[in-house]
């Protein structure tokens, strides 16, 4: 079992490092032809740092264990607004947004409502990943023509007009090593999950739920505190509410698309209510606060904490 923990950390590095890398090559590639720092922000960077969760599930949907799949999408959103957001609340006070208020936070939620019908049937299928996933590239385009004045900032050193062949070639490497470290990071993190879940004796569910779940959370975390460290914690409500509207309609569209999903009974009629429940739950802190400090942090890591007592329970 000691090996397969380390090959399950090694396959998480190897996802986290991947999707930073596949970030950095495909941002400057798409700077360097003139493509916009926004376009690049809502697409490029959004897809990229999405892509460790995206694989997780795509690789589990593949290999037949289909709870891997939904329980990390669940399980990270509820990370993302418990854990992550609770860290950063107590670090850092975190303003409110209008714009996250009024936009990111309804998209959030219908997106979780939308998910929750379709999948009372027991799968999410085809069509319905198809649906998410065309929702999905309704609200990028909507995002991109009514935020042209909005301006994104990239953690990514801007290509200059005297850049030499080499540049170029070390970019087109970087994404292709950012791809081959997403692919066999997945393959090692799936099968080492599995594997754990078996001696422990555990469902898949949980696994999901919880090592996968908050493993592909984890650089949001790091994101997060760093960001709350250093009094930049403007944007944290926002991103994470959008790695939510991601994880849906990116992870479990494109995962569906590929095949059908089959959900468990237990997240359909418990995790999802959970997920359902805290995102609604956000909005009144939204309301009534014109910050997120240290009560709001208390709260949101209370819920997590009830969270994980009940589902290991």
């Amino acid at each position: 079992m000691a090996l397969d923990i380390v090959i399950l950390l090694i396959g998480l590095a190897t996802l986290i490092l991947g999707g930073d890398v596949l970030v950095r090559g495909a941002s400057r590639m798409a700077l360097r032809f003139n493509v916009s720092t926004l376009v690049v922000g809502l697409t490029i960077v959004a897809f990229s740092t999405s892509a460790p969760e995206m694989l997780v599930s795509l690789s589990a949907a593949l290999k037949g264990v289909p709870d891997f799949a939904m329980g990390n999408v669940v399980g990270s959103n509820i990370s993302n607004l418990a854990l992550v957001l609770g860290v950063a609340s107590l670090l850092g006070s975190i303003p409110i947004n209008k714009v996250t208020a009024r936009r990111d936070w309804p998209v959030t939620f219908a997106a979780s409502i939308l998910l929750y019908l379709f999948i009372l049937d027991g799968a999410l299928e085809r069509w319905e990943g198809i649906v998410l996933f065309s929702l999905l590239i309704s609200y990028i385009t909507f995002l991109i023509i009514y935020t042209k004045k909005d301006q994104i900032k990239l953690d990514v050193e801007m290509p200059d007009g005297n850049e030499d062949r080499f540049e170029r070639i070390k970019d087109l490497f970087l994404i292709a090593l950012g791809g081959a470290c997403l692919y066999f990071g997945s393959d090692w993190f799936i099968d080492s999950a599995e594997k754990l879940a078996t001696n422990l004796g555990v469902s898949e569910r949980i696994i999901g739920l919880t090592i996968l779940a908050l493993g592909t959370s984890l650089p949001e975390l790091i994101t997060s505190i760093i960001a709350a460290r250093k009094g930049e914690t403007d944007l944290a409500l926002g991103n994470l509410l959008g790695s939510n509207i991601f994880n849906i309609l990116s992870i479990l569209g494109v995962t569906s698309m590929v095949r059908m999903l089959p959900v468990n009974e237990a997240i359909l009629k418990g995790d999802i209510i959970w997920m359902l429940g805290l995102t609604f739950g956000i909005l009144p802190l939204m309301i009534f606060r014109k910050r997120l400090g240290t009560v709001s942090g208390i709260i949101l890591l209370t819920f997590y904490g009830v969270y994980m007592f009940v589902i290991l329970s």
